[in-house]
């Protein structure tokens, strides 16, 4: 028998088996929606305003109405009690997605939203990967530069490719490219590069999503005074970097051990990490 397990759909607690969601759903048909995936470490719930703020700054980009239960108070004590009910604790990934509600086709019938929160237990708190990432670039779909490019949308099929190339090619990760011929981002996080204990990473404007841990890796390299610098990433770049590594919400930092024939280390991204575990204590 099924042990059961819990979502919450606009503020409703609800079996994940009970049937809610209808094949009409915008999410589904047309990818007309956006999402979030917030880390549970132990016990902390990491950086959700951030997330919060940036769901809606997705949603004004997409024309979505904002209600007010969308605050960050609501969507804590929500998280708090599906955490408690799927006894996800204390380390978890939490799902937070954001749909237009139903009608219409290509154009929406209306912009107001539902929300759907998800929870699965995680075994560890951030970690560090002990074996370097092998990657390579992914160059058959080149990612537009445009006001969708920063947010996470529920339209994926670019990184679907991406994670589809990777597993043919054996690899842990792959870096994909803009329509300028740049490195913006990999499969699921953004990129660091580090030369001579200076950051780089991708600004914005490269068409890279805005990512939450990417800006938190930003701060703590500016209050442990590493400079860090936003300019376009080049293969270039990137072999001739002393370290790679990758940030999201969810694992962190991972660091790159080779990209094409180049090895890399990992003394400042150590350093990083460690950094970053006390923020979750």
């Amino acid at each position: 028998m099924l042990k059961d397990k819990y979502c919450i759909l606009n503020g409703h607690l609800i079996s994940i088996y009970e049937p809610t969601v209808a094949f009409s759903n915008r999410a589904f048909r047309y990818g007309d929606s956006l999402f979030e995936s917030i880390r549970l470490c132990n016990n902390h719930l990491m950086f959700l305003r951030e997330h919060i703020n940036r769901i809606k700054i997705g949603m004004t980009v997409l024309r979505m109405n904002l209600p007010a239960e969308l605050s960050t108070e609501n969507m804590h004590e929500f998280i708090m009690q599906l955490l408690k009910h799927n006894a996800h604790a204390p380390n978890a990934r939490i799902r937070l997605t954001v749909f237009r509600n139903d009608g219409g086709f290509y154009t929406p019938e209306t912009n107001d939203i539902s929300f759907l929160i998800e929870s699965d237990e995680l075994p560890e708190p951030y970690e560090l990967n002990q074996k370097g990432f092998w990657v390579d670039i992914y160059a058959d779909i080149k990612k537009p530069i445009n006001k969708l490019a920063n947010i996470k949308t529920g339209n994926a099929l670019m990184y679907v490719m991406a994670g589809i190339a990777k597993q043919s090619m054996k690899l842990d990760d792959c870096f994909l490219v803009n329509e300028n011929g740049t490195i913006c981002e990999s499969i699921n996080s953004n990129i660091f590069a580090v030369k001579n204990g200076t950051l780089y990473t991708a600004p914005l404007s490269e068409g890279c999503v805005a990512g939450i841990m990417r800006k938190q890796i930003m701060s703590l390299a500016t209050e442990n005074k590493i400079l860090t610098f936003e300019s376009p990433l080049t293969s270039y770049t990137l072999m001739n970097a002393d370290e790679l590594f990758l940030t999201n919400s969810i694992s962190g930092i991972q660091w790159v051990g080779q990209f094409k024939d180049k090895f890399y280390t990992n003394q400042v991204t150590q350093f990083l990490f460690e950094k970053l575990l006390k923020l979750c204590h």
